[in-house]
Formats: structure tokens, C-alpha cells, sequence
């Protein structure tokens, strides 16, 4: 009896943590699947997305004729494109945010 108490004294201890982490995780992605377009300004952030990612991201947006991509300073993707027959200013954040405007 004497080795079977600290055994199970040492069993629950080392379930405890995994019982404490049972909580759902939050609805945290980093990038978003639904192509929104957000007309707010692009967040500013370490952006992961290469130009390829970008440009066919923005598209998905349901925008065309995606052009004159560049990064700038606050890791946004910056460019033109087309939607609704006019030519529109668009961004892509960090996150997957497509913004039109600035």
C-alpha cells in the first residue's frame, strides 16, 4: 500500500496540467480564409505574404488586373486593381485584410 499511495500521488500530479488546458482555444488565426474587403486602412505588421500571395489573395477579393504590387514600410502590400469597372487603390495587411483607399 505504501508504494501504491505515492504512485498515484505522482500519477495526478503529472494529469493535472493536461486537465487545466482543456479550455477551447480562441478563434485566433493569423490569416484570415474569407477574402474580406475591410475599407478601413491595413494594420501594419511583419507581413509573411510573398507578392504571388498577394496578388492572388487580393484576387480572391474579387478583384482583377492586380498590379504595381510593392511592400512598403509597415509591411502592407500596396497596389491597383480593378473592381466594380473602376480602378481602385488596395492594401493587404499582415492578417488578409484587403483595404481600398489609402
Amino acid at each position: 500500500m505504501r508504494i501504491s499511495t505515492p504512485f498515484l500521488l505522482g500519477a495526478a500530479l503529472l494529469a493535472a496540467p493536461a486537465l487545466a488546458q482543456t479550455a477551447p482555444a480562441k478563434n485566433n488565426i493569423a490569416i484570415k480564409d474569407a477574402h474580406t474587403v475591410n475599407d478601413g486602412s491595413a494594420q501594419s505588421g511583419a507581413n509573411s505574404f510573398t507578392q504571388a500571395q498577394a496578388r492572388a489573395h487580393i484576387a480572391k477579393s474579387g478583384f482583377t488586373g492586380v498590379s504595381a504590387l510593392t511592400k512598403d514600410q509597415a509591411g502592407v502590400w500596396r497596389g491597383t486593381a480593378r473592381k466594380g469597372g473602376r480602378s481602385v487603390h488596395v492594401g493587404l495587411d499582415f492578417k488578409g485584410n484587403v483595404s481600398t483607399g489609402n
